[in-house]
C-alpha cells in the first residue's frame, strides 16, 4: 500500500492483513480464529490485539500502546498516524495474536 500516512486507515490495513490469514469476522467488530478471538476493533482507529501476557507486556512500552480492559494478554494500539513504524508494528503484532490464536491461547 504507498498511501502516505495521513491518507491510510485502520480499515484499509486490516482488508490487506485479512486476506492474508484465514480469519472469522464477528459482527462485534473482533477477529477470531477457530473460535478465538484475537482482535478487536475497538474504534475506527483503535484496535486492540491479543499478544500473550510477556509480549504483550513488552509491546505496551512502544509508542500509543497502553492497557486493554480485556486484560493482560492484550493491547491497546491507537497511533496518531499510520506511517511505516504503526503499519509494521499492526502487521507484526496481528500475526503473532493470529497464530496464538491458532493454537488455542
Amino acid at each position: 500500500m504507498n498511501l502516505s500516512p495521513s491518507e491510510v486507515t485502520l480499515g484499509d490495513l486490516l482488508a490487506d492483513l485479512l486476506d492474508e490469514q484465514d480469519v472469522e469476522v464477528l459482527a462485534t467488530r473482533e477477529y477470531a480464529r477457530n473460535g478465538v478471538a484475537f482482535v478487536h476493533r475497538t474504534g475506527e482507529e483503535v484496535i486492540d490485539l491479543r499478544l500473550g501476557s510477556e509480549i504483550a507486556e513488552a509491546a505496551r512500552r512502544t509508542p500509543d500502546t497502553s492497557d486493554s480492559p480485556r486484560g493482560d494478554d492484550w493491547i491497546r494500539f491507537a497511533p496518531r498516524s499510520w506511517d511505516d513504524h504503526a503499519r509494521d508494528r499492526l502487521a507484526a503484532w496481528f500475526r503473532v495474536a493470529w497464530r496464538l490464536a491458532g493454537t488455542g491461547r
